[in-house]
């Protein structure tokens, strides 16, 4: 069979289009309890565990749905996760057995901010302490934008967490309803930061040389020194996700990335995501 030149273009067009609709499929998404997002295809669902296979990948991966706080399907269905069904994950995950504070009323906690590297999901105490005391200092110099709302006293906070076995490893197994009891607020705030870091180099080049200048020829010769210098820098990559809480409901809910790669970028997003809640208001 003899195939002729205009049906075999046609033929390498249908294999390009085909090729382009297998790479546009649409996959789900599984949304991890540390924000972490895995574009995927989910193959099986049990009580235990999710199985899943990355893209242009057959190999099938398995991950425990404790881990898990939702999954976007590419059908554009949702199927949340509730870790406070698992006693074994959250230490107070019942909401009976939990050791309530006095109820203070138009009270604001703030929660230890986990900070995580995205990269080995690996979190730092030290910071996330640092980025708790940043969060409670910045709403303590707001203390008039936020009334009739006052901040309760980070040693307050810290010391009834502990009491409780709760820290920023286990903050966000903790139901929010719990956290209420245990701290004794009817408003908190809790924030994480998840970063990457990334290198380059850039290169500076300096020149330097006299110029001659020959009156019998009139051509220019010169003698020209270089100096190249390389620099190594630092990129910070952050995510910072933003959550208030009024009496165990969630009242607003933000994710926001720095403009700038910088180490601290993360705190500008604070204070800006702050300015932007409901509890703010402007003087």
């Amino acid at each position: 069979m003899k195939i002729t030149k205009p049906f075999l273009v046609l033929l390498v067009l249908l294999s390009a289009c085909v090729s382009f609709a297998q790479s546009g499929k649409k996959l789900d998404k599984i949304i991890k309890r540390d924000y972490q997002i895995i574009e995927c295809t989910v193959l099986k669902m049990s009580d235990k565990t999710v199985e899943y296979s990355l893209p242009g990948e057959t190999v099938q991966i398995s991950l425990d749905v404790s881990q898990i706080a939702r999954i976007d399907f590419a059908s554009g269905r949702s199927q949340t996760f509730d870790v406070s069904a698992n006693a074994s994950i959250a230490p107070q995950s019942s909401s009976q057995n939990v050791a309530s504070a006095d109820m203070k009323h138009n009270t604001i906690a703030v929660l230890p901010v986990p900070y995580v590297n995205a990269d080995n999901q690996q979190g730092s105490e030290d910071m996330a302490k640092f980025a708790q005391n940043d969060l409670y200092n910045k709403l303590l110099d707001k203390s008039s934008n936020i009334f009739p709302l006052t901040v309760q006293d980070l040693r307050t906070t810290n010391s009834l967490l502990h009491k409780a076995g709760i820290d920023h490893n286990n903050i966000d197994e903790t139901p929010i309803e719990d956290l209420e009891k245990i701290l004794g607020v009817d408003n908190i705030v809790a924030a994480k930061v998840s970063y990457t870091i990334g290198t380059g180099t850039t290169a500076t080049t300096y020149n330097s040389g006299n110029a001659k200048v020959s009156n019998n020829d009139k051509k220019v010769t010169t003698s020209d020194i270089s100096t190249t210098t390389a620099n190594n820098q630092t990129y910070y990559y952050y995510t910072v996700y933003f959550d208030m809480y009024r009496n165990a409901d969630k009242i607003y809910s933000q994710t926001r990335k720095p403009l700038l790669a910088v180490k601290d970028g993360w705190m500008d997003s604070i204070s800006y995501l702050l300015k932007r809640s409901p509890i703010y208001v402007k003087k």
